[in-house]
């Protein structure tokens, strides 16, 4: 009887322990500093348009509140014009979760905030919105990371995620210590 208790207490401790989230404050490290962003983006999202534009330019993170969140400016031109778009990035660490709140210069406000968590090196943020007044969900990628260069794809979904259209793809190469 004792052994099957300790057997159980032991199974109680080991569950508690897995069922916390994992501690991912880190997660955006990597991208401290500066990069040379190439990004190219589908003009008209969930149309049937395939025609893409092209930017180039920089982008810059810095880490704010003590690596609890940070700060990313995006500043690229194109033959569309210049995007500039602002995201800070908070993390929550009683989820283990990221929020990327986004605002796109002129605007004046937050956008929708995409929700998620790196996994295996790989992090996948969600958030659901509307486009052209139809709800869709919106699927934020980052991969492919390594001390020098990162990939990020956004993508739409306007069948609750079981079809997906990318509309923005980034490749970010370092140009600048963190």
């Amino acid at each position: 009887m004792k052994i099957a208790f300790a057997g159980l207490a032991l199974a109680l401790v080991v569950t508690s322990v897995s069922a916390q989230p994992r501690d991912g404050q880190l997660d955006f490290d990597f991208e401290l500093g500066t990069w040379k962003t190439q990004l190219k983006r589908l003009q008209r999202p969930l149309t049937g348009s395939t025609t893409w534009v092209e930017y180039t330019g920089t982008t810059v993170v810095r880490k704010v509140w003590d690596g609890r969140a940070n700060l990313v400016e995006l500043d690229v031109e194109g033959p569309p014009g210049r995007l500039q778009v602002l995201s800070l990035r908070l993390y929550n660490p009683k989820t283990g979760e990221w929020s990327l709140n986004p605002s796109v210069q002129g605007m004046g406000t937050m956008l929708t905030p995409s929700v998620g968590r790196f996994k295996d090196g790989r992090g996948e943020f969600f958030s659901n919105e509307t486009l052209g007044g139809r709800p869709i969900v919106v699927r934020f990628v980052i991969s492919d990371v390594t001390r020098d260069t990162a990939r990020f794809e956004q993508a739409f979904s306007d069948d609750g995620g079981k079809t997906w259209e990318t509309n923005w793809i980034a490749v970010d190469t370092r140009t600048g210590p963190p």
